[in-house]
């Protein structure tokens, strides 16, 4: 029997293609979960590939790997897409499908399936990824394929093949969680007037049941890289959970979405991201006292195509390491800390120190100082202000 290796999370989806390749094409399906931070959510994994009819299961550890290729070079540019969402599950796709390559080549699997739908996004960003590592690689994508129309439809396979499945017809959200996000789609989500229901939050305190006493945090960054959370020095995936643990009980990080999806509709969803809003804030303020003017800006600009590669699912892509390498080069210099304050939902500065710094207090005082003479800017506006001046006398010479 040929092998196929199938991107395996114990959901709805991936519990009904077992089966379904089985009946339909007579593979050995051999499942593959990569552990970036589902939590319990991976305990009953292989017990149940193995009751769906899979051969062997891995459940492979990506962690580290996940945290340091991929959320710290995304955290350090600073990139969300369309200014929200801060790419959990865009950049987890890449992070697996690499693992599903290796796993996929070491099994002498002929394809690599997953259960992405053709509306979504991971489909491209997973195909990517196996393209871009495994160009020789065939990929089975179900959805495009088997007579299934609908989520409820599943529900009905799964139940007539005797599948265990952890949703019902009637709470059927579509969700996504690792270390870095829980993203909830789908139900009454889909119409963007309807306000998310308060118990919608499975990692988040709602912002309104959070403490009445604000907390303070303090996060230490080396060359763009959080290194320890109030003094305490820890791994990536270590400072991760902390921060998601401080910043749930806060109600930091939720965000409401209604973005433009890579295949032309948009989709609305509901993101818990506590650890990463803390840190893309705390990332941000270091930089405005690190970086130059002109280096800032400029970084914002790469922010945005960075964002929109990791999106799309172009992250092992020419492009996308070179602005990595200009990334890298802007952080020598963020390097420091920065206090926050968390509270009922928000998130306040209290306080950035670098010896980096270029912000010098003798420069920026109101009061009195020896080495800014105010009579130098009347020069320096009469040239900047030269072309506005030169238009305007244009003008009037028209208007005579």
């Amino acid at each position: 029997m040929e092998k196929v290796v199938l991107a395996y999370s114990g959901g709805l989806d991936t519990s009904v293609i077992i089966p379904w390749l089985k009946e339909n094409y007579n593979y050995e399906v051999i499942a593959v979960s990569g552990d970036v931070g589902q939590g319990e959510e991976l305990e009953p994994v292989r017990e149940k590939a193995i009751k769906s009819g899979a051969s062997k299961v891995y459940i492979e550890d990506i962690k580290d790997e996940f945290v340091n290729d991929f959320i710290f070079p995304t955290l350090k540019a600073g990139a969300k897409y369309e200014n929200k969402y801060l790419l959990g599950t865009s950049f987890a796709r890449p992070a697996i499908g690499k693992r599903l390559v290796e796993i996929a080549k070491k099994e002498g699997a002929v394809a690599i399936c997953h259960g992405c739908t053709g509306k979504g996004n991971d489909q491209v960003r997973f195909e990517l990824a196996i393209k871009a590592l495994a160009p020789e690689m065939k990929i089975i994508a179900p959805w495009r394929m088997w007579d299934i129309r609908s989520r409820s439809q599943e529900i009905d396979y799964a139940i007539e093949h005797g599948i265990e499945i952890p949703v019902k017809k009637d709470n059927a959200y579509s969700m996504d969680r690792n270390l870095w996000h829980l993203s909830h789609e789908g139900m009454d989500l889909e119409n963007p007037q309807n306000e998310p229901q308060d118990d919608l939050y499975l990692i988040s305190k709602c912002p309104k049941d959070a403490p009445d006493e604000a907390e303070y945090v303090e996060i230490e960054f080396e060359k763009g890289i959080p290194v320890s959370v109030n003094g305490e020095k820890m791994d990536g995936v270590a400072l991760i959970e902390k921060l998601n643990e401080i910043g749930a009980k806060h109600g930091v990080g939720i965000d409401d979405i209604v973005e433009n999806r890579l295949v032309g509709m948009k989709s609305r969803g509901v993101y818990e991201n506590p650890a990463g809003s803390i840190l893309y804030y705390a990332h941000n303020e270091l930089e405005t006292v690190t970086l130059d003017k002109d280096t800032y800006h400029f970084k914002q600009h790469v922010a945005i195509r960075f964002g929109e590669l990791v999106y799309n699912g172009q992250w092992f892509t020419q492009l996308r390491e070179a602005l990595s390498a200009f990334v890298d080069s802007t952080q020598q210099t963020v390097t420091g800390k920065v206090r926050l304050k968390l509270y009922k939902g928000n998130i306040y500065s209290a306080g950035i120190f670098s010896k980096y710094s270029l912000y010098n207090e003798d420069f920026a005082t109101f009061e009195e100082d020896d080495v800014y003479s105010h009579k130098d800017a009347e020069g320096f506006i009469n040239l900047f202000g030269l072309p506005v001046k030169i238009r305007a006398i244009m003008q009037q010479n028209l208007d005579k």
